[in-house]
C-alpha cells in the first residue's frame, strides 16, 4: 500500500519571502503555494532502483533507519542483514564504545597510561611514548605508528602482542598528542589496559557488554583468533547487529552525555594528519582525497580536501573490505552498507554505494 505523507518545511527566508518548500521539492510563488507531497513508497522504490545498479563486484546489503524507527533495507544477491561479515575497521567504533563504557563505570580513566595497568609495559620513562594516555590511544594520537605482524597472527597471545606493539614503536621520537596516525596498535593497547583494569579477558568484557545491553548476539571478536582478537578490525558481525548497536548509540542508551561528548569530539582538530586511509587509501587501494578528522574510534566526515566542516555532523567507521557504518547526527538517521570485498581495493565501495543513494535517502528520512 502506498503511504503518503505531506512534508512541508518553512524556513525563515521562506516565511519572509512568501516561499514554501516541501520535502519532495520546492518552488517560488505566493505565500499560499500548495504543499508538495512525498511518498515513502515511491522514494523506497527509487532507492531500490539506484542500489540495484550500484557498482560492486560483491553482494551487499544496505540498511538505514530514520528517527521514527522506520528501517529501509536493500539486499543484493545472497547478502542479508543476517549474513556474517568481517568487520575490519568497522569494529573500531564498537571497541571504542566498549572501552568508554568501562571509563563511565570508573574502571579506567581517559588520563590513564598503559603502565598504570599493564605490569609488563616495556617503554621506559625516558621515551616520549611513556606519556601516552588512554584518550590518545582512542583518538589515534598516541604516537604509535607501527602495527607488528602479531596483530594478524592467530597463535600470538593478546598481551604478548601488545608488548610487541610497544617494542616496535619504542624510540620513534614521536611525542603523544602531536599527530594523528591511523593504525590498529592504538586500540590493541587500549584493550589490554581495559582487560587488566577489569581483571578479565577482552572476550569476558565483550560478553559482559552483550549481557547488559543485549547487543551483538550473533557477533564476536574472533580474528585473527579468539585468544588474540584484533580490536581495530577483528569482529565478525551481522548487519542487523550493527544496526541495533547504532540505534542504541544514537538514542543515548549506551553512554551518558559526558561520555558521548568525548566519543564524538574532534580530537584531531589541532594536530597534523600524518596518515589517513580516507585521504590516501590503504593496501594499494584508492582514497577519497578528503580531509576527515577523528574522534574516539570514529571518523568526522568532510567532503573536502581541507577540513572545513562542522565536526560531528556525520560520523562513520568504514572498513577496508567495503563495509560502511554511518550516522548523520544532523538528520537523525544511521545506517550501514555491509560487504566483504578486497582489502584496500574496496575501501570506498560501501561509501560509494551510500553516496549514490544519499539524496533520495535524505528525502525519505525527511518524508
Amino acid at each position: 500500500m502506498q503511504i503518503l505523507r505531506s512534508c512541508i518545511k518553512f524556513s525563515v527566508a521562506a516565511f519572509l519571502g512568501g516561499l514554501a518548500a516541501g520535502c519532495g521539492g520546492g518552488g517560488s510563488g505566493s505565500s499560499l503555494a500548495p504543499a508538495v507531497s512525498c511518498s515513502i513508497a515511491q522514494l523506497e522504490s527509487q532507492m531500490d532502483a539506484t542500489l540495484s545498479q550500484a557498482v560492486s563486484e560483491e553482494d551487499f546489503s544496505y540498511s538505514v533507519q530514520r528517527q521514527d524507527g522506520r528501517q529501509y533495507t536493500f539486499n543484493r544477491g545472497a547478502s542479508t542483514l543476517q549474513t556474517s561479515y568481517e568487520s575490519k575497521s568497522a569494529s573500531k567504533l564498537v571497541s571504542a564504545v566498549m572501552i568508554m563504557w568501562l571509563v563511565e563505570r570508573n574502571v579506567l580513566a581517559l588520563s590513564d597510561r598503559p603502565q598504570d595497568h599493564i605490569a609488563t609495559w616495556p617503554i621506559p620513562s625516558s621515551d616520549p611514548l611513556f606519556g601516552m594516555t588512554l584518550a590518545q590511544l582512542l583518538s589515534f594520537t598516541s604516537g604509535l605508528t607501527i602495527d607488528p605482524p602479531c596483530l594478524e597472527e592467530p597463535s600470538s597471545g593478546f598481551e604478548a602482542c601488545v608488548i610487541s606493539v610497544a617494542n616496535a614503536n619504542a624510540g620513534n621520537s614521536i611525542a603523544p598528542g602531536q599527530e594523528f596516525f591511523y593504525a590498529s596498535a592504538h586500540l590493541q593497547v587500549a584493550g589490554l589496559m581495559a582487560a587488566e583494569a577489569r581483571a578479565m579477558s577482552w572476550q569476558a568484557i565483550v560478553a559482559d557488554f552483550k549481557s547488559q545491553t543485549g547487543l551483538f548476539p550473533s557477533s564476536s571478536y574472533n580474528s585473527p583468533s579468539a585468544s588474540n582478537p584484533n580490536l581495530a578490525g577483528g569482529m565478525h558481525f551481522t548487519g542487523q547487529d550493527y544496526m541495533d548497536f547504532l540505534k542504541a548509540l544514537k538514542d543515548g542508551l549506551l553512554l551518558n552525555a559526558a561520555s558521548m561528548s568525548e566519543l564524538l569530539s574532534d580530537h584531531t582538530a589541532l594536530v597534523p594528519i600524518a596518515f589517513s586511509p580516507m585521504f590516501s587509501g590503504i593496501g594499494g587501494g584508492p582514497g577519497l582525497g578528503e580531509d576527515w578528522h577523528y574522534g574516539f574510534g570514529l571518523w568526522h566526515e568532510c567532503q573536502s580536501a581541507t577540513f572545513n566542516c562542522v565536526a560531528g555532523t556525520r560520523v562513520s567507521s568504514p572498513g577496508a573490505l567495503g563495509t560502511y557504518p554511518f550516522w548523520d547526527r544532523s538528520k537523525g538517521f544511521a545506517g550501514i552498507v555491509v560487504l566483504n570485498g578486497v582489502f584496500g581495493a574496496d575501501l570506498l565501495t560501501g561509501i560509494t554505494i551510500e553516496r549514490s543513494v544519499r539524496s533520495t535517502m535524505e528525502s525519505w528520512a525527511a518524508c
